[in-house]
């Protein structure tokens, strides 16, 4: 029983060594290379978006073009998920005063939140004062709200409008909270593509009608 017992052991440590040479021989040998085009999945692009065939991303554009006696906003409809469309109807432009709104962009809910606080603040501002409050006002009350909660919020908006100060003004907030007054302003991801064209086509001194026009090509394009 013993004799048996021991070739038994010898038998098993010799398969465990056969065993262990071989799994040292595979690893050594050099993998075969995927073909470029070949894919863990042929339903995924190569390019790790994780974005089936046909799949694109439908991001924001809004912009404000400022006018002779007063501003141009535009935005697109479309409220995305990834690839998805929620809404295709949306309203990004937020009247925050008689003669001031906000084109949103970033995450729906924060940019909601704050133009709602913005708005409830410049409505009690007017009843007390009597008067009307001024695009760098809205802007600069907007600009403290993102930056004293900059790491909860996903916000990037333009606040533009007329005021009896300064005329038509524009004002872009960034996601930190950083406000700049520009002579006109994009936001959202769609903004890069039509950047050269405003650049190239923009104007002081445009009309109504001409700031509208290039605002709706401007935000078609994207």
């Amino acid at each position: 029983v013993g004799s048996i017992s021991f070739s038994s052991r010898n038998q098993q440590q010799k398969t465990d060594r056969e065993i262990m040479l071989s799994m040292y021989h595979h690893h050594q040998q050099p993998h075969e290379q995927m073909p470029a085009h070949a894919s863990n999945n042929n339903n995924v692009n190569n390019n790790n978006t994780n974005r089936r065939e046909g799949e694109i991303l439908t991001g924001t554009t809004i912009l404000a073009l400022p006018f002779d006696g007063g501003v141009v906003v535009c935005a697109d409809s479309r409220t995305s998920t990834g690839t998805y469309v929620a809404n295709r109807v949306s309203d990004k432009l937020v009247q925050l005063s008689e003669y001031i709104y906000c084109c949103r962009s970033g995450s729906a809910a924060d940019t909601q939140a704050l133009t709602d606080y913005v708005h409830y603040y410049l409505t009690q501002w007017s009843l007390t004062t009597g008067r009307q409050p001024t695009v760098k006002t809205a802007a600069h009350l907007m600009r403290r709200l993102i930056y004293q909660n900059k790491d909860k919020l996903q916000a990037g908006v333009i606040v533009a409008g007329w005021d009896s100060v300064q005329g038509g003004s524009v004002y872009s907030i960034a996601l930190g909270g950083t406000c700049l007054q520009l002579p006109f302003a994009t936001g959202g991801s769609g903004s890069i593509f039509v950047a050269g064209l405003l650049d190239a086509e923009f104007r002081l001194g445009m009309s109504a009608e001409e700031a509208r026009t290039l605002a709706k090509k401007a935000c078609s394009h994207a």
